[in-house]
């Protein structure tokens, strides 16, 4: 039997902890609540553990090797897909403000209930140290590694890399299905999963259309670099778009991503580089879903997200996203530090953004993948102008 994809059985989730939430508050008897609640409270303890070790694991290794491979072509496209992620919350802040407001009542859930529907247990997972000073010796390891020619503390880095990998795929991953059920029950019983559902359809109803107009702006800067046109180049790399909302993946699609690249007249030397590097370090998508879910998320809680907040964090966030792994909901786990650390999220509020996320991690990512294309050709343009030379392929987008 095929295996139930992560965005069904998320969807499954959230639509289970509904009916548990319901029908429980319905018959008074809230056992069945607050034991997912209970899985809920020890999962969310051993998600704040985790995340430190997430920062470290992803952000050191990312720096360093960036470091490691170090050159103009990876400097260029390293620094293109950073001003993309920072560009892309900047734009989403500012329309987020315009519209959020005016859709979202301020402090439609108050965290408070005259229910008891407390978890049974609690298990303390004490994180290994705070969030920001996990970001900070990230910093501190990955410059001191691209800096050192010895590869053993590297290696060892790369290593304990997998190791989170393969927690936040094995474990969170699948747990988490169960955990947005236990959020969505406690929601439902206490009566506040009508405004939460309809704040979170405002909020996607502003990211998908958002995320593909960015698509249309990075092709639109490629043309004005490139002169190629931009509505063709968008049709070459529409089957890495499509095969990126099944898997939900930017890693995962790289093969299907270097097959249309190449199709846009860019040298191969440029594809093969710049798209395996766009696929780790280019999150675009996922950083104007982090940006507006998380204002959603704050009105909904009763805090206005002002620009003196937002910007540090769209900053951070950028970094965060060139360190972010390219596997399912690997921007949102990557970027919880920065909620918890710069925003001031309490786990339940971190808990929404992980459902917000999950459930249009598809489009993010093609959105990531389809942004690659862009830069590619951007990076292609400007070594040709430095190399002075003409295109490997002959096939044209013009």
């Amino acid at each position: 039997m095929k295996k139930i994809g992560l965005l069904p059985r998320l969807i499954l989730g959230i639509i289970l902890g509904i009916i548990i939430g319901i029908v429980s508050k319905g018959a008074g008897q809230f056992v069945v609540v607050r034991l997912l609640a209970t899985f809920s409270k020890i999962f969310g303890g051993f998600l704040g553990f985790v995340i430190p070790l997430i920062i470290i694991g992803f952000v050191a290794p990312g720096i360093a090797d960036l470091g490691k491979r170090a050159g103009k072509m990876l400097g260029i496209t390293a620094g293109i897909a950073y001003c993309s992620a920072v560009v892309a919350g900047f734009v989403a802040f500012f329309i987020g403000s315009a519209i959020l407001p005016n859709v979202i009542k301020m402090g439609e859930i108050s965290g408070a209930s005259d229910l008891n529907l407390n978890p049974f247990f609690n298990i303390e997972m004490g994180a290994v140290m705070g969030v920001m000073t996990a970001l900070v010796l990230a910093f501190v390891l990955g410059i001191g590694m691209a800096s050192l020619e010895s590869k053993k503390l590297f290696f060892v880095m790369k290593d304990f890399q997998l190791i989170i990998e393969k927690v936040v795929k094995y474990v969170l991953i699948p747990g988490i299905p169960i955990h947005i059920a236990g959020v969505f029950a406690k929601l439902s019983a206490s009566g506040e999963i009508f405004s939460t559902i309809k704040a979170f359809s405002f909020v996607y109803a502003l990211i998908i259309p958002l995320q593909i107009g960015y698509v249309l702006v990075q092709y639109g800067i490629a043309h004005l670099v490139s002169k190629k046109n931009p509505f063709k180049a968008i049709k070459n790399m529409l089957p890495a778009y499509f095969t990126a909302l099944g898997t939900q993946s930017s890693a995962a699609t790289i093969a299907v991503t270097l097959d249309c690249a190449r199709k846009n007249d860019i040298e191969e030397d440029i594809v093969d580089f710049v798209i395996p590097l766009g696929a780790t370090i280019h999150l675009a998508g996922d950083t104007i879903t982090l940006v507006l879910a998380s204002m959603g998320v704050m009105m909904l809680y009763g805090v206005t997200p002002t620009l003196g907040a937002m910007v540090p964090f769209i900053f951070m966030l950028g970094i965060t996203m060139v360190a972010a792994p390219g596997i399912p909901g690997g921007g949102v786990m990557a970027a919880l530090g920065l909620l918890k650390g710069m925003l001031g999220f309490a786990q339940p509020q971190l808990d929404l953004m992980i459902a917000l996320h999950f459930a249009q991690d598809s489009f993010g990512t093609a959105t990531n993948v389809t942004g690659d294309g862009a830069i590619a050709i951007i990076v292609d343009s400007i070594f040709k102008k430095y190399r002075g030379g003409a295109p490997k392929k002959a096939e044209s987008v013009a």
